[in-house]
């Protein structure tokens, strides 16, 4: 079924660099070939990548150098020269593990066994925050947008000093929410009066259009509705875009995926399944109200759920998923002549958009003959015992990889029940055959040449 091309407004692509980033000389390649490909603009969530200084030098990663200064520069230089936006995407609440896991900051987490979320109670966080805005900003010159994340604030509410604020009359966890936001977004204004300030939407999707209204967030910030499903539920992400309108935030943004939402540790992404997310959003744009102000769309590529998780799906193995993605929201569908547009530009033989049917069954057969010869040995030696309650076990594979474990080292809110060992021998088998299905999912490999 074809839809109506994407609308006007920005095409974002997404660079997460807190799992395996790129050398600068091969991202210099990709804003060339992201250009070609209709991109103008770039999401870039730096994270231990970004050269931090001063008391914030302990941000920067370890196992390998943060980008230099002057790196940055030359990054933003070709993508102005492509005609491209820089938009820094920096966490303000929710997913700082970067941060939080330093002993340094450790008086700073919202509950001490909560890597990820920042105490919103405490001054020094709000200071925090700004300074690490403060040092982004001033290596952007000319900067217009930021993006604040605020997604997937985790554990709000449990910290001691929160427990007692809500007991207060009145509270909820939502205002405890809307307060950070708002007091982010009004330093930021206060610091940059004609920055734009985006952030993730989920943590409001369940707030009345009145609570919306008089959070003191309308007029401050614009609203990025995520979701990468392929089966996306068109006529709700259109009532919860209307909303978001209604209660006075009537520029709003989406976000789609072409990688590293399928699953915590996906070898190699479903084309497919990221098709279908695009064309969803498709129909989700064509529905839209005149009153809704849609400014464009991040094409997000996720290398890690959190920092503290294994990688999912490195960038080079995803990028004819991201052209395909790309070209069906300029054509509105993906047939042949965007098939082949993909296989002109990263110059492979053809893009394999869903697995034949004799991949799936070899898949079966690995499954129910190979792979039971060999799991359980290895079960038992690389699946290390868990005591702590939790998440379901795909979160338990990321959050708990072999490094994480030597180390001692993990994030609490994605530990995992383990009573006894049949679970994880379940989870293991799991675990395997989901590695084959991604792995047969797209045959074509690595792209080369790039």
């Amino acid at each position: 079924m074809k839809c109506p091309p994407w609308p006007k407004g920005k095409k974002l692509v997404h660079l997460d660099l807190k799992g395996a980033p790129p050398r600068v000389e091969y991202l210099h390649k990709l804003i060339e070939l992201f250009s070609e490909l209709g991109v103008n603009g770039l999401l870039v969530e730096y994270e231990d990548m970004f050269p931090y200084e001063g008391q914030l030098k302990l941000l920067q990663a370890t196992v390998h150098p943060a980008y230099s200064r002057e790196e940055v520069l030359s990054m933003q230089e070709l993508a102005r020269s492509k005609g491209m936006e820089v938009i820094p995407l920096v966490q303000t609440f929710g997913h700082m593990e970067f941060v939080l896991k330093h002993p340094h900051m450790w008086n700073l987490r919202e509950a001490g066994h909560c890597v990820g979320t920042l105490n919103p109670h405490k001054e020094d966080s709000l200071k925090l925050v700004m300074e690490m805005l403060r040092q982004v900003v001033e290596l952007h010159p000319g900067l217009n947008t930021l993006h604040i994340g605020a997604d997937e604030v985790y554990m709000l509410g449990e910290g001691e000093e929160s427990k007692l604020w809500l007991a207060s009359s009145g509270h909820t966890v939502e205002q405890l929410f809307l307060s950070h936001v708002t007091k982010v977004a009004k330093a930021i204004k206060e610091a940059w009066p004609h920055m734009t300030i985006i952030m993730w939407d989920d943590m409001m999707r369940g707030m009345s259009e009145a609570t919306l209204k008089a959070s003191g967030l309308v007029g401050l910030v614009q609203p990025m509705l995520w979701d990468y499903t392929p089966n996306l539920d068109v006529d709700k992400t259109v009532c919860l875009l209307e909303k978001y309108c209604s209660a006075g935030m009537s520029d709003v943004w989406a976000a789609s995926s072409f990688k590293g939402s399928t699953s915590v540790f996906t070898c190699v992404c479903s084309t497919q399944r990221h098709l279908d997310n695009h064309l969803q959003w498709l129909k989700v744009a064509a529905l839209l109200s005149a009153a809704v102000s849609l400014k464009g769309i991040a094409i997000t590529g996720w290398q890690r759920y959190d920092h503290l998780s294994v990688l999912c799906e490195l960038l080079p193995v995803a990028l004819p998923s991201l052209a395909a993605c790309l070209l069906t929201l300029l054509h509105g569908q993906f047939g042949a002549e965007v098939s082949s547009r993909v296989s002109e530009k990263l110059g492979i033989p053809s893009v394999e958009v869903s697995a034949p049917a004799v991949y799936l069954v070899l898949w079966c057969l690995l499954s129910c003959f190979f792979l039971v010869l060999q799991v359980c040995q290895r079960m038992v030696e690389s699946v290390p015992p868990t005591e702590e309650d939790g998440d379901p076990a795909h979160l338990h594979a990321g959050a708990q990889s072999s490094f994480n474990v030597s180390m001692s080292f993990q994030n609490m809110c994605f530990s995992v029940a383990s009573e006894t060992s049949l679970v994880l021998n379940v989870w293991f088998l799991i675990s395997i055959k989901q590695r084959i299905a991604s792995f047969l999912v797209f045959p074509s490999g690595l792209v080369s040449g790039i």
